[in-house]
């Protein structure tokens, strides 16, 4: 049985070559890249407010993609990656708050299959019994390692979880995990929303930039964006997949969001850039198109924001 294959807006394809690879890694041997400063983990991570919270919004940086959200009561992890290495490659930073410091989980909401989003050493390990979200195709996944809280999600479903929604939107990607599963399971990112005291807090997941933004818009009240901004470079073999800093915030400005915290750098090198590369363009350009600083909240590795609208 031939199995579905899933695909962006317009066609949008992946399709770089084992040509375009070479050319790659000779670029990045010819590149000579400071190393040594990496993106700062928080000092003083909240973990024991964190564990005892159950009344107040929050939101923590894990580190790349990885975030705790606290919103009615309710612990949200999205794409959780502790592991210390991907692929050949060590991690970059230490994960602001350890795994065993983790308070219970109710909810894991997965933006797609990339190993980088998911981890499912990193999966076993999470206190509680929670309920994973996930993009279509990826449910026979976790089946076969023993989960049965599966909830599976098509682009704009939305779904009533003890009073939160929670809304699976596009993106533009792609995904793999094996030689022959190329884009069977979907991508996206995810909105959440809470009650009318709360924000709405919208995970992007990875993605390039595309016109799927303005659609999103259209569809919610966006307060806080969590917006990858790294693994961009070369720009000619990543720009179909991975927004680069100053799309990022045209896409923030598309989505008419109210709080922008990056994400998707720093942990681990993916590409050619480097987490405080990523950080410099995105502060270069905000302060070029005169935002406001008040829009902008670059968090720590393990930094919370709290009592959003009291800020």
């Amino acid at each position: 049985m031939k199995r579905k294959r899933f695909e962006n807006y317009d066609n949008v394809r992946n399709t770089n070559s084992f040509c375009e690879m070479l050319k790659w890694s000779k670029e990045r041997r010819s590149k000579k890249k400071d190393l040594t400063v990496n993106t700062p983990n928080w000092e003083s991570p909240e973990i024991e407010r964190l564990k005892h919270n159950h009344k107040d919004f929050s939101v923590t940086w894990i580190g790349h993609s990885t975030f705790l959200i606290q919103i009615d009561g309710l612990n949200i992890l999205t794409d959780p990656v502790w592991a210390k290495r991907m692929g050949f490659q060590k991690r970059l930073t230490e994960p602001g708050i350890p795994l065993t410091d983790m308070p219970e989980i109710d909810i894991v909401v997965i933006s797609h299959g990339h190993y980088d989003h998911l981890d499912f050493g990193s999966i076993r390990r999470l206190k509680g019994a929670p309920v994973f979200y996930v993009p279509v195709g990826l449910k026979g996944a976790f089946r076969r390692r023993g989960y049965k809280k599966l909830v599976e999600a098509n682009w704009w479903d939305s779904f009533t979880h003890d009073g939160i929604r929670l809304s699976f939107v596009p993106a533009q990607h792609w995904t793999r995990r094996t030689i022959t599963d190329m884009n069977t399971s979907h991508w996206g990112g995810w909105v959440v929303e809470g009650t009318a005291a709360d924000p709405s807090v919208y995970f992007v997941g990875d993605t390039g930039y595309f016109r799927g933004f303005r659609d999103i818009a259209s569809q919610f009240n966006l307060d806080i964006v969590l917006m990858p901004i790294g693994a961009y470079e070369p720009e000619w073999f990543m720009a179909v997949s991975h927004i680069n800093p100053e799309d990022s915030i045209k896409a923030f400005l598309e989505l008419k969001g109210k709080t922008f915290i990056p994400m998707h750098y720093g942990a681990y090198r993916l590409a050619d850039d480097t987490g405080p590369e990523a950080l410099s363009r995105l502060l270069k350009e905000w302060k070029r198109l005169q935002l406001s600083d008040d829009s902008l909240r670059v968090l720590g590795i393990g930094e919370t924001l709290w009592d959003y609208r009291k800020n």
